[in-house]
């Protein structure tokens, strides 16, 4: 585990595995930095891998774990990332899902010389109306059953109002999630993170002075949403690289580690060693 300072002198907690150039990957919502454990046995073999365990899912940093209600800001968690870059000591591969996507793309804007190259899985960006709607309603119904000692609930409202999952489905897997000890603690986090992406607002303006090195991942059966809003990165970021994985939708980091940790070393392989990338 690598534990170094942040900004403001939190610390900032990864797991560090591998030797060679460093990778640091940000996963998706619900994760304590075991999600993307898979990718990180993958690309250790080749590299040196960090798995911050976000602080936007450290409940031991919000005044009531249980409730959540008080979201670090984006900018917070870039300056853990920037934290982590200044530890390893040189540019590194960034890799960001999801929310994590959003962390990374900030990051990337903020600090473009700490990054040799990224891949952005599906970020969760707001490209027009606050993902918890125009009135923050799905936020406000969510936290109400969290409140009432309903985090299955919570989850649901959360899935089928932001995510797009069908009504029945979004309610089994909410159901699922809050079974699950693990997740059920980080639900409160997933709230706080959509309450703070709706902050942050549109940053497609801030993207498009993106010069890094950059590869737009997606899935062909992931919600129609998730490919909108790559779509409009992708419009102000040409540069990028947009990368289809075809059978596959916003979990293929699970279904599929080998693939995405495939097109993240060569995107590696590419930034590192140009001559042989």
């Amino acid at each position: 585990m690598l534990v170094t300072t942040s900004a403001d002198g939190t610390d900032v907690r990864a797991y560090d595995e591998g030797k060679g150039p460093a990778v640091v990957l940000l996963g998706p919502g619900l994760d304590d930095g075991t999600r993307c454990r898979r990718l990180a046995g993958v690309l250790a073999t080749r590299f040196r891998v960090l798995r911050p365990h976000r602080r936007q899912y450290r409940m031991d940093l919000k005044p009531d774990p249980r409730l959540g209600g008080s979201p670090c800001t984006i900018a917070e968690e870039v300056q853990d990332v920037m934290a982590l870059v200044r530890a390893v000591g040189e540019p590194v591969v960034l890799y960001g899902h999801s929310d994590g996507g959003v962390v990374a793309l900030e990051a990337l804007a903020a600090s473009p010389s700490s990054f040799a190259g990224a891949v952005v899985y599906e970020p969760a960006a707001v490209i027009g109306p606050p993902l918890s709607g125009e009135d923050g309603h799905i936020l406000t119904q969510a936290r109400a059953a969290l409140a009432a000692g309903r985090p299955g609930k919570a989850m649901a409202v959360f899935l089928r109002g932001s995510v797009g999952m069908p009504g029945r489905q979004a309610s089994l897997a909410g159901l699922a999630v809050a079974l699950i000890p693990r997740y059920r603690r980080l639900i409160p986090g997933q709230l706080d993170s959509l309450d703070a992406l709706d902050r942050l607002g549109v940053r497609l303006g801030t993207y498009a002075t993106i010069k890094v090195p950059t590869v737009l991942l997606g899935g062909d059966r992931s919600p129609a949403h998730l490919g909108e809003r790559l779509d409009a990165i992708e419009r102000v970021m040409p540069h990028a690289e947009r990368v289809i994985m075809r059978g596959r939708d916003h979990g293929a980091d699970l279904r599929d580690h080998e693939q995405v940790a495939g097109i993240i070393q060569r995107l590696a392989d590419k930034v590192l060693h140009p001559s042989t990338g």
